[in-house]
């Protein structure tokens, strides 16, 4: 799914209106029936609800509501925040529409009022303002949302919760925010939505379609994009009736040292288990035992060292290598992997110590081999790079680190973000915040290193892999919950997360061999 700017939805909606035809108040009744919809599917009719809007198009769409709400038998109440003499167009026609609903209170709510309060109420409809906020909210206005806010009601945000910018930070301004519970936005995710700094505000939130024209959708080229189950099932790749497992490649998993031989095993099962034909781990000798008791599906490869990763690899052996998972910070990993860096030339994947190492290296990030996958999590990428002031600043120097250095960044979190070389962005949409957990990121390289060995295309294989580990993780945690969730449940339930996607391929009618999104 793509991740408009406003500026786009704004000519989304408007070429829309033109060439569907229809009329905006009509696009605007199309946006307040999904949004009384999901309404009607979520809150009882015993609670009482209280829309609060200003005086534009976002408090259009909450007036529409207000009226279908009313048709339904829900207890509505309206205020309007009359913070100027303009109003829209939309905005009338709504507010006139409302008033001949005579079950429906409208309060008029002025500079000169006594600032309501909210505080018995139980449902709070946000629609003060939409998704085009350029300033931060303060005075009259902000004294309303701070009030919305410490109620105890549920809150429930139109499209952007009102004062939250969708394209840049709110880090570093003093106006104020309505902290929803829920955020029912139209069409498109927001750009915002997707990152730590905003969950206060945004809550839970859901995407609701209301039919902009699907020919502009396609044909408009963003940056940025939410990855779903549909956009996954299309990648996998069919097995031929007659394969072995020289079909599938050889993974080689560089991990473990002494103390951290969990992280070798974890990676290696999950490498397994994503249908990689053979797999190498290497470790220093203390892990043999461990390696060839714990995984007997896998070979082990010695090193000379009883505890650490020191020696020269010939990489011709292998499909894909990763390197990363528990190895350490002693002084001849660092040079073994700096002599690895020189001798390869295909993809690779580095994770944890191996960007560590890099992070007080930095001169050797520009030889790593291009198309390389780095899947740092936030700490990690801080090392590798410079502290950001903000999400939105830290996600512009990811995109800026792949495409000088040409890699693919796989920043982990709970929407986890993959730029490419070419300055795009793929938002993952799995997961749970179960997988916060010891060896879940050992988990997900892995997976990336299974597919990478089968000759997926490293930006395929980073966003797939992504999605499949989240997927897994939501089945475990559907499982045992999100409390007792452990990395291994994540490789446990691998195979299920694989069967969904097949299943989900299966039940389109036709799609794609490779979208061209993920080419």
């Amino acid at each position: 799914m793509k991740i408009l700017p406003i500026e786009k939805v704004r000519e989304a909606d408007a070429y829309t209106i033109e060439h569907e035809p229809i009329v905006s108040t009509d696009l605007m009744e199309r946006a307040a029936t999904q949004l009384c919809q999901w309404i009607s599917a979520n809150i009882s009719k015993d609670n009482k609800i209280t829309l609060v809007c200003g005086i534009g198009n976002n408090a259009g769409d909450a007036l529409a509501l207000a009226r279908l709400l009313s048709a339904k038998e829900y207890n509505v109440e309206v205020y309007i925040i009359w913070y100027s003499d303009k109003t829209s167009d939309d905005f009338k026609i709504n507010l006139e529409r409302l008033r001949k609903t005579k079950s429906v209170k409208v309060f008029d709510i002025k500079k000169e009022n006594k600032t309501p309060d909210f505080l018995n109420k139980d449902i709070i409809v946000d629609g003060i303002f939409g998704s085009g906020l350029s300033r931060p909210v303060e005075g009259f206005i902000a004294e309303v949302i701070d009030n919305i806010s410490k109620s105890q009601a549920k809150i429930i945000a139109i499209d952007v919760p009102s004062g939250l910018f969708t394209d840049s930070s709110n880090s570093g301004f003093k106006g104020s925010i309505v902290n929803a519970d829920n955020t029912l936005t139209f069409q498109f995710p927001k750009f915002a939505f997707l990152f730590p700094e905003n969950e206060k505000y945004v809550g839970e939130w859901v995407v609701l379609p209301i039919g902009l024209h699907s020919g502009f959708i396609e044909d408009i080229e963003v940056k940025n994009y939410f990855v779903q189950r549909n956009d996954c099932t299309s990648l996998l790749k069919a097995r031929s009736k007659f394969s072995h497992k020289g079909n599938f490649g050889h993974a080689l998993l560089i991990s473990g040292s002494y103390g951290k031989m969990g992280a070798a095993v974890l990676g290696a099962k999950a490498c397994l288990r994503s249908g990689t034909g053979l797999l190498s781990v290497h470790v220093p000798k203390i892990g043999y035992q461990i390696i060839q008791t714990a995984i007997p599906e896998a070979m082990c490869s010695i090193d000379s060292s009883d505890h650490f990763f020191t020696g020269f690899i010939d990489p011709s052996n292998y499909n894909a290598i990763a390197i990363g998972p528990g190895i350490g910070m002693d002084k001849s990993t660092q040079n073994a992997l700096k002599l690895l860096i020189q001798n390869v030339s295909s993809p690779m994947i580095f994770d944890a110590d191996a960007i560590n190492i890099l992070g007080e290296n930095k001169t050797w990030i520009p030889f790593l081999p291009k198309l390389s996958i780095l899947t740092p999590h936030p700490k990690e990428f801080e090392r590798l790079t410079t502290k950001a002031a903000n999400d939105f600043e830290r996600n512009n120097i990811q995109r800026e680190f792949s495409v000088k250095y040409k890699v693919y960044v796989v920043l982990k979190g709970a929407h986890t973000a993959i730029t490419c070389p070419d300055g795009s962005c793929y938002f993952n949409s799995s997961g749970n915040a179960g997988m916060a957990t010891a060896g879940s990121g050992d988990v997900l390289t892995g997976i990336i290193l299974g597919l990478l060995a089968q000759n997926y295309h490293p930006k395929t294989a980073a966003i797939l892999g992504v999605y499949l580990h989240g997927l897994a993780g939501d089945i475990a945690a559907g499982e045992i919950g999100i409390d007792a969730l452990i990395a291994g449940d994540i490789t446990e339930c691998l195979g299920d997360a694989f069967m969904e996607l097949t299943n989900s391929a299966q039940d389109q009618q036709s799609y794609p061999s490779q979208p061209e999104d993920f080419q």
